[in-house]
């Protein structure tokens, strides 16, 4: 598991706790593709093994409070998470109260952390390639009612422009809400390849964000730490990324 190291990370305040999972920790019950930390219900995973992944995943780092699932539906909704009360459709929350868990889960989308500079507001979201063209990085900034200069970013592993082809309708949906996204497409062999990261900074940019820290890994590369649905497909466990905290 990889516990993300704040002073590396635009020195997020430290009672801001940020984690990404990845496909194997010791202890992990899941097996086959799913081997051995997958912490998704919906795959074909057994489900009593991704209940005790859960389990471990809480006292392996100590969680305050179990994390605040959501069911993905790749939208723009963004909840506030300590009103959960049963899982919800969403693609983003946020918290204000110390103790709550933001979770999400990936498999080559990207994770989007987001703080307030003096730690008293944390989020993430969770942006494949439509939810950023849908706006749920939007959704998620606008529900800090903050100004850009006052916000931290981190971008969890996600899959790199290399490896993500996608159709040209896509790029054109993407050119049509915002040339600057140009920037994030390669054309390749008559192919257009995505950039979420770079993708993801121009709308940060937007909102005069300029503390980004991260970016600099592929899920579908790195086979031997995350799981990819784009390289196993609808065999392919899920990372967890979580974002809370700490009580003073």
């Amino acid at each position: 598991m990889i516990l993300v190291d704040n002073a590396k990370m635009n020195h997020f305040p430290s009672n801001v706790k940020l984690l990404s999972t990845q496909r194997f920790t010791e202890g992990g019950k899941s097996t086959n593709n799913f081997e051995n930390f997958n912490l998704a219900l919906h795959v074909n995973d057994d489900p009593d093994r991704v209940l005790e992944n859960r389990k471990i995943l809480k006292n392996l780092y100590n969680l305050p409070s179990k994390p605040q699932w959501i069911n993905q539906v790749h939208s723009s909704k963004c909840v506030d998470a300590a009103s959960i009360v049963s899982i919800i459709e969403a693609d983003a929350s946020f918290t204000s109260q110390a103790g709550v868990v933001c979770a999400i889960m990936t498999a080559d989308c990207l994770p989007v952390f987001v703080s307030k500079k003096d730690g008293s507001m944390v989020g993430i979201a969770h942006a494949g390639w439509r939810g950023l063209i849908s706006g749920v990085i939007e959704n998620l900034i606008k529900s800090f009612n903050s100004d850009g200069d006052n916000l931290l970013v981190h971008l969890g592993p996600a899959i790199s422009k290399r490896y993500f082809e996608v159709g040209e309708e896509v790029r054109n949906l993407y050119l049509a809400k915002n040339s600057n996204f140009e920037r994030s497409f390669t054309i390749k062999n008559n192919k257009s390849f995505l950039d979420l990261y770079d993708a993801a900074k121009v709308i940060l940019e937007g909102f005069q964000i300029k503390s980004i820290s991260g970016g600099d890994r592929c899920t579908f590369r790195d086979s031997s730490d995350f799981f990819s649905y784009r390289r196993d497909g609808i065999n392919s466990g899920r990372m967890a990324h979580l974002i809370w905290m700490i009580r003073d």
